[in-house]
């Protein structure tokens, strides 16, 4: 397919800039970490154990914290717990960062893509339905910017099919779905603590699973070895399953503890600039997606459909206001080309030149956003 490159490059961190996004580092994390390199864990250890605890306490609800060093990670034992063999199928979205359908390329499984919702920028979930085979294991659907999919119909058609859903909620800490955390939702949860997310770990990740996976997977992320009886003494532990070396250090947690402190407040900050910009946006010429889901939005990205795209990037640049694209349909890298050739995506070739990702995290003010407004209004 023919690739359109439009992208403005990132600008410096400077008091005029407002930057698209900016890493959350709690206010203790300085002194966690200087404790944890104080002492004898700094790889897996007791800060990991208690981050885990403390994450499953706020996000949680009755499932069990895996952590590991990356959401691809956290994604990858997910696709390991439901036993994907080759020869599989998993309905995927179109699109999304790579990192939600790389893993499967560990494997000769066959990706079916989705095209996009164009309202919300999610799954369109009569595509879904009518990619289901006999072959299917799992659907993927990513909460695209913190606003969640339709997950009533999506557990609908999941449940009436038997395949399990896992959820790439990478944008998603804060995103509830009808009073429900997401954790409620499905039995797979990932969640990203990659540096530009709602907190971050440096980088990191979290998969919740039910019980009765904890062990499994927790012996999955380090060589395939159950850590708990090695720690205990039993040196001479057998392999008999393949695993990963994925787990999070104990400096990660440290600063993920002192993130999580404060979650909260991060959380309060982006949605009610979320808001401000849904006011404070007036012109006729933008489309705000999600902007009546607003309430129950994670408010990890703000993005709008416009015309002229690369015009008003361009006035934003000589405003010192950063945009981008921030994903891009998987079916233009190479990588993937054999799923997709010959498929049409028609939603998504119609916004493909309009969508735009506007500044959003918690360095920004009320009048941060108002500003950004007002160069849009204005017009390009």
């Amino acid at each position: 397919m023919k690739k359109k490159v439009n992208d403005m490059p990132l600008m410096a961190d400077t008091k005029e800039t407002i930057n698209i996004c900016y890493p959350f580092i709690g206010t203790k994390a300085i002194e966690y970490v200087t404790d944890t390199l104080s002492g004898r864990w700094i790889g897996q250890g007791p800060k990991v154990d208690l981050f885990e605890q403390k994450f499953k306490e706020t996000f949680g609800v009755d499932k069990e914290s895996i952590s590991v060093n990356s959401g691809t990670s956290a994604l990858h034992l997910a696709y390991e717990l439901c036993d994907i063999k080759d020869g599989d199928e998993v309905i995927v979205p179109l699109f999304t960062c790579t990192a939600t359908n790389i893993p499967f390329l560990y494997k000769d499984v066959k990706l079916k893509f989705v095209d996009i919702e164009i309202d919300t920028m999610n799954m369109d979930l009569d595509h879904v339905e009518s990619l289901i085979t006999e072959k299917t294991k799992a659907i993927v659907p990513v909460h695209y910017g913190g606003l969640c999919n339709d997950m009533d119909r999506l557990n609908e058609i999941a449940s009436r099919y038997n395949i399990p859903i896992v959820q790439d909620a990478a944008h998603s800490i804060g995103t509830t779905y009808k009073g429900k955390h997401l954790a409620e939702l499905s039995d797979y949860v990932m969640y990203s603590f990659q540096a530009i997310k709602h907190f971050t770990t440096g980088d990191g990740g979290m998969l919740l699973v039910n019980k009765e996976l904890e062990d499994k997977a927790k012996r999955i992320r380090w060589f395939g070895i159950d850590r708990k009886a090695k720690q205990g003494g039993i040196w001479e532990n057998d392999i008999t399953e393949i695993g990963y070396k994925y787990q999070m250090t104990d400096v990660a947690a440290a600063i993920g503890l002192a993130g999580l402190e404060e979650i909260d407040y991060a959380i309060d900050v982006r949605k009610k600039l979320f808001s401000r910009y849904c006011e404070k946006l007036t012109t006729s010429d933008v489309a705000i997606v999600g902007e009546n889901k607003k309430d129950e939005h994670g408010a990890w990205l703000f993005t709008i459909y416009v015309d002229d795209r690369f015009d008003l990037q361009t006035k934003l640049a000589e405003n010192k206001i950063e945009s981008n694209q921030m994903h891009f349909r998987n079916d233009r890298y190479t990588i993937f080309e054999k799923f997709t050739k010959g498929v049409e995506f028609p939603n998504m070739d119609k916004v493909e030149d309009n969508y735009l990702v506007l500044p959003l995290h918690h360095k920004m003010t009320s009048d941060d956003v108002d500003r950004v407004c007002e160069v849009i209004n204005e017009g390009w």
